[in-house]
């Protein structure tokens, strides 16, 4: 498979700038991939789309405010810092530029006070940085951290609870799960009393969101390594489900990568983990029968992993409806609810 494979026509203006005024108001395009039946709904009646004992899968993965601005003393040159990875109290992985400026051993330092150093320089600009503070860590990233926005959004953020889902919890992410931003307290009451099953895990979103696929053969690509922990309660609740044939439905695809990552033998695995987890077209499901996400980038590993689920070409029939339709796309646009195919090859 080439990556040109997973290319589609998406006219800039429906790359959504700014979220909706109320979560829930985003349009929900439902496709089911067995039937190639396409229709046209709103986010706010999901509810539709689930039945009693359905399990729904959140990533209460919570978006720290990861980006930094900082000066170098010897030169006053600026710099700007995306933590990407924490691995301890004070050092971070991240990604830095102008890189070629920063260099092991040299320092910058924050409004404010605080400063980090460079330990160890890794590729396309990723740094190992220790950080000396008078302060927590969160306490700095309060003060002076940013909430980083992807690059294709250029308009400013009014208000970065925005950028959060309703059910963020433990902060890890440099990029918000964001299929699951059009839910708001009151739909997940609903849904609960309606007796859909609601499960939480966390995967905390790194930096390879941000980055296109750079190779051309698709089997060539490799995913960075991501955080996830699924809790013994939430496994015994999904598992249960798949014993009884209820459907498990993954908001978003990084709840999908967890579940699909800690699947053994069609199970899940409780547990903490790293995961690369790479899905497209041929990948072979064990957990997840269907799937809530927004609209993805062309040439994604996002795209192809909706490709996996309801095969290339429809999958292309139904971006290009999309876009007839004048859906809005990316992190602030509009949603869909998929079924899964069960013939996996594309």
């Amino acid at each position: 498979m080439r990556v040109d494979d997973f290319d589609y026509v998406l006219p800039e203006e429906l790359i959504a700038q700014t979220p909706l005024l109320h979560r829930a108001d985003s349009r929900l395009m439902v496709v089911d991939p067995i039937s190639h039946s396409i229709q046209h709904s709103r986010f706010a009646q999901i509810e539709n789309e689930l039945s009693a004992g359905d399990v729904l899968v959140l990533n209460n993965s919570r978006v720290i405010p990861a980006r930094l601005f900082g000066v170098k003393p010897d030169t006053g040159g600026r710099i700007e810092i995306m933590l990407t990875r924490q691995i301890d109290d004070a050092t971070w992985e991240a990604l830095c530029r102008p890189a070629k400026r920063f260099r092991t051993g040299m320092a910058v330092e924050f409004e404010g006070g605080g400063r980090a150093r460079v330990l160890e320089e890794g590729e396309d600009g990723m740094r190992t940085l220790h950080f000396d503070l008078e302060e927590s860590m969160e306490s700095f990233l309060g003060r002076v951290g940013q909430v980083p926005l992807p690059p294709y959004i250029r308009e400013p953020l009014g208000n970065p609870e925005r950028y959060q889902t309703v059910y963020a919890k433990p902060t890890g992410s440099v990029a918000a799960p964001t299929a699951g931003l059009h839910f708001t307290e009151d739909l997940l009451v609903r849904l609960a009393e309606k007796g859909v099953r609601i499960v939480e895990v966390t995967l905390h979103v790194g930096i390879g969101t941000f980055r296109p696929v750079q190779v051309d053969d698709v089997e060539a690509h490799k995913m960075h390594s991501e955080w996830y922990e699924i809790s013994p309660e939430a496994a015994h609740e999904l598992n249960s489900a798949k014993r009884e044939n209820r459907r498990i439905v993954a908001v978003g695809t990084t709840a999908m990568r967890t579940l699909e990552s800690a699947a053994q033998k069609g199970a899940i695995r409780p547990g903490a983990d790293d995961t690369s987890i790479f899905i497209y077209p041929g990948y072979e499901f064990q957990i997840v029968d269907a799937l809530i996400t927004n609209f993805h980038l062309p040439k994604s590993t996002l795209f192809m992993l909706v490709c996996a689920m309801m095969g290339t070409e429809f999958a292309k029939e139904v971006y290009g409806v999309a876009v007839t339709e004048r859906y809005r796309f990316f992190s602030f646009g509009d949603a869909m609810f998929i079924t899964r195919r069960h013939d996996e090859g594309a």
